[in-house]
């Protein structure tokens, strides 16, 4: 049994304008299979591929009131590019912002509904990416999320350290899988979270049983009646088991 990263859920108040800005920001396209719902993936991309983490724009009534604990990072190829990227997006609404990043060789940025995202210098380990280069997770104790998410998925852990830890797709493409420790505790839902799929013909309760008993705990978002199944990591990062496909 195996779980793959396929999308990011990620909750906005106007899913149509997150969802264009992030649209432009990665060069994908937009649909929608709902009202309140906005889609982005790969143009010609056959979902669900490791070669791209998806992007559902998810609309709910809250504002966002603390900084993410989950967020993007775009790769750049060089540092004309950077620049250039950085410029574009804040011509499509993107603002830079100020999370205690200091001096650092990334510009921080937010989309127009204050998500911050990086925009990364040029880095040799993610010129295979394509335009995300990795999804980063806040956490407290990367070694613990590492085990936790590494048996969870079928990615493959890259590196663990007492500071960092790094997953990628066992096909190697895609974005990486990045947990950072930092020194904030989590206190309030997170408006960006994962969604976990299983392989087709697999068991969608079978594989729930299975991370409860790696430290997963129930959790309820006000979800519903619904086909997926909500989570938390032991860290409490709510994620969803959504049915096989």
């Amino acid at each position: 049994m195996a779980l793959r990263l396929v999308q990011i859920a990620m909750n906005a108040r106007d899913d149509s304008v997150v969802g264009r800005f992030w649209a432009e920001t990665l060069g994908w396209s937009v649909s929608t299979e709902g009202p309140g719902v906005t889609n982005l993936e790969p143009a010609g991309f056959a979902y669900p591929d490791p070669v791209a983490v998806c992007i559902d724009v998810l609309r709910v009534p809250e504002p966002k009131t603390v900084k993410n604990r989950v967020h993007v990072d775009l790769a750049t190829t060089s540092t004309a590019h950077q620049a250039e990227l950085v410029a574009r997006l804040e011509d499509l609404g993107a603002a830079p912002v100020d999370i205690g990043q200091g001096d650092v060789p990334w510009t921080v940025l937010a989309d127009p509904e204050g998500n911050e995202f990086c925009v990364l210098e040029p880095r040799e380990s993610y010129r295979d990416t394509g335009p995300m280069a990795a999804v980063v997770v806040d956490c407290a104790d990367p070694r613990a999320m590492a085990a936790f998410w590494g048996a969870a998925m079928d990615w493959t852990l890259h590196e663990v350290t007492d500071d960092h830890a790094v997953l990628r797709s066992a096909k190697g493409v895609g974005p990486y899988l990045e947990f950072l420790r930092t020194p904030d505790a989590k206190t309030v839902k997170n408006r960006l979270h994962l969604d976990l799929r299983p392989y087709p013909g697999d068991d969608q309760a079978a594989e729930v049983a299975r991370l409860r008993a790696l430290g997963a705990t129930d959790a309820d978002v006000g979800q519903g009646d619904v086909p997926w199944t909500v989570l938390a990591d032991p860290e409490g990062n709510e994620f969803c088991v959504l049915t096989p496909r």
